[in-house]
């Protein structure tokens, strides 16, 4: 439990594995909205293993040069380090993400400067727990925009 002021405790009864089974079972109908956020699939290579990984993320549906796109939180909850998927992409920008029954090949680049301010705001809509979360950690926490490919 937090005792921030602004924090709202998550459902947690739809997570990690269970989150992306029923969401990919699915089509995103369990799952593309998870505690009234809208979800993706995020489907990566792995950093060092070179294995695919997949994520269930939260994403901000953003247009970004004239074309859709999908902003992420590398939040991972306020932790201390960047979450995994974060590395992956890092490591190799191209990737795919499945919103609802869609598989969309995207490239991840980390927004900077005004674009993630911008960017910041538009996430914390759709899961206002960002901002508690910059006060859990000395990092500053990625924004990153997936563009279509």
């Amino acid at each position: 439990m937090s005792d921030d002021s602004n924090y709202t405790p998550p459902d947690l009864s739809m997570f990690g594995e269970e989150h992306i089974r029923a969401y990919e079972e699915t089509d995103g109908e369990n799952g593309f909205l998870w505690n009234g956020a809208t979800c993706l699939i995020l489907r990566t290579t792995g950093a060092k293993s070179g294995l695919p990984r997949k994520s269930a993320l939260i994403y901000a549906a953003h247009t970004s040069n004239g074309a859709d796109a999908y902003v992420l939180i590398a939040s991972q909850g306020g932790a201390p380090t960047h979450p995994n998927w974060y590395h992956n992409l890092l490591a190799h920008p191209d990737c795919e993400v499945q919103v609802k029954g869609d598989v969309i090949p995207v490239r991840a680049r980390t927004a900077d400067g005004a674009e993630r301010e911008e960017l910041w705001k538009l996430a914390c809509v759709q899961w206002p727990n960002y901002d508690e979360y910059t006060k859990r950690t000395d990092r500053v926490i990625p924004v990153v925009v997936l563009e279509r490919r």
